[in-house]
């Protein structure tokens, strides 16, 4: 293991060059279908060493997939477990974000070199990363441009770095869906949280689970597979809704606007054809969604999306 410096250098930290079969090196990786002959790393090396989960999702997340990415990952970190993504836009960042919020490390690993940030709006992240005692990884010299076939690659490092790999929200096909089967070729674990058959973004995970992943319904089912994998104690933390990360902690009302919401997103049309079932007598249906609307909205429990949806409110984490 041997400290280097980059000429190019965006991050700022420690740097290292792990060499297979070198003291740092982590097992799980040399293990792995075509271990990286180095790794380079600028932060903290010896996170590498440490029990983790990988937590990966889409790119393009709904706010029901960002808001599990934040919940599960939140609930890992605060047993212990290192969170390890890889460091895109959507599920992957807020995967981190979580880890950081927890005050625990997280390892992003790179499609291109640590140099070459990608995406480069995530650069401040990458750095809090750093700064929070976790690390930033590639395979890549530093400077290595991130194209396409990379990711792909880095992909099995994300699924065999940790012994379990929880898959938060993926099409088909995607690259999200490719990391399920680098855990799975790697005799790792692997966890999925259902979505809506209805939801394009949610058709990866519903497949892996119906050909045997395991489901992760809510934060028992969750608590539970840690316990089994890790020997994590679900006693040890109780964490409500907001703590965990959930984007909306709705009340359980049975207002049927509020239920069908909680389910998928929906546009007006969908919205009005509840209405007209569920409108007070007396009543306009129009004029009563369009004040109900108002209302979620004002109370901070749903918002409108930029396709013109409504949905839960997405919260980031500070």
């Amino acid at each position: 293991m041997s400290p280097t410096v980059s000429q190019s250098a965006v991050l700022s930290g420690p740097r290292t060059v792990i060499e297979c079969g070198q003291e740092g090196y982590p097992e799980r990786l040399s293990r792995c279908i075509s271990p990286p002959d180095r790794l380079y790393v600028i932060g903290n090396a010896a996170v590498l060493q440490r029990p983790s989960l990988s937590v990966v999702g889409a790119r393009k997340a709904t706010p029901y997939g960002r808001g599990c990415a934040r919940r599960f990952s939140t609930l890992a970190a605060m047993r212990d477990l290192v969170i390890v993504s890889g460091g895109a836009r959507g599920c992957d960042s807020e995967a981190h974000r979580a880890a950081i919020a927890a005050e625990s490390p997280t390892v992003a690993f790179l499609g291109g070199g640590c140099d070459r940030l990608y995406p480069a709006e995530n650069a401040s992240l990458f750095q809090a990363i750093i700064d929070g005692g976790g690390a930033v990884v590639s395979e890549r010299d530093w400077t290595f441009p991130p194209v396409p076939y990379a990711f792909r690659a880095r992909n099995r490092l994300i699924a065999s770095l940790s012994a379990a790999t929880l898959i938060v929200e993926a099409g088909l096909p995607s690259g999200t869906f490719s990391t399920a089967d680098e855990a799975l070729a790697a005799g790792n674990e692997v966890l999925a949280v259902p979505g809506s058959i209805t939801s394009a973004s949610s058709r990866g995970a519903n497949r892996l689970i119906s050909q045997g992943a395991v489901p992760i319904i809510d934060d028992d089912t969750f608590l539970d597979a840690l316990f089994s994998i890790y020997g994590c104690l679900r006693q040890e933390v109780v964490c409500d809704g907001e703590s965990a990360g959930d984007s909306s902690e709705i009340r359980q009302s049975g207002d049927p606007i509020v239920a069908a919401l909680r389910a998928e997103p929906l546009g007006m049309e969908k919205l009005r054809d509840i209405a007209r079932e569920c409108t007070p007598a007396g009543e306009d249906p129009w004029v009563w969604l369009m004040l109900r609307l108002a209302k979620l909205e004002q109370e901070g429990e749903m918002e409108r999306y930029p396709d013109g949806r409504f949905g839960p409110v997405v919260r980031p984490l500070v």
